[in-house]
């Protein structure tokens, strides 16, 4: 925290200096116009100082001591009241005792309705596969027979213009 305040005052004061450098430069730049520096040089001086009096008020926090000038008593601290410790052990103990969570969680919900829906989804792939060479077999298989089936017809019909011409 030390360091904090170390580095706000560091940057306080280097933005103090520009700022008064930077009036300076407006100040040369009036007087060679003018011609009245000295006027305008003592206003900005008393304005810095009311400026660098009001941030010095704005740092100071009067915690401890109980200041007797009246501009100072608006910068105390009103003095803190300690939390009831039973309010908070009370707090801590009904949180460290969790309801059980099976009682807060429906089973039931969770579980899929078909218990073997992941199956299904892993089979499917390789399912589509055997569909498709399950009905190239079913069609070699209808092919066969239909084959067969002309030979046996072929068999018949040689057959019966046979028995036509031994009966002619």
């Amino acid at each position: 925290m030390e360091k904090n305040i170390g580095s706000l005052r560091d940057q306080a004061l280097k933005r103090k200096e520009r700022l008064k450098a930077l009036r300076e430069k407006q100040l040369h730049g009036r007087q060679q116009e003018d011609g009245e520096p000295e006027h305008k040089k003592a206003a900005l001086e008393e304005e810095e100082e009311r400026e660098r009096t009001e941030e010095r008020h704005k740092e100071l926090k009067l915690r401890n001591y109980i200041p007797e000038d009246e501009e100072l008593k608006e910068r105390q601290v009103p003095k803190a009241k300690p939390a009831s410790v039973e309010d908070k052990v009370k707090d801590q103990l009904e949180a460290a005792n969790p309801e059980p969570i099976i009682e807060e969680v429906d089973l039931a919900n969770l579980a899929p309705r078909k218990p073997d829906w992941d199956l299904k989804r892993d089979v499917a792939k390789k399912l589509e596969k055997l569909s498709r060479r399950t009905q190239r077999a079913i069609a070699e298989l209808i092919r066969d027979r239909l084959r067969g089936s002309e030979e046996e017809l072929a068999r018949v019909v040689g057959a019966v213009q046979e028995d036509q011409r031994d009966s002619d």
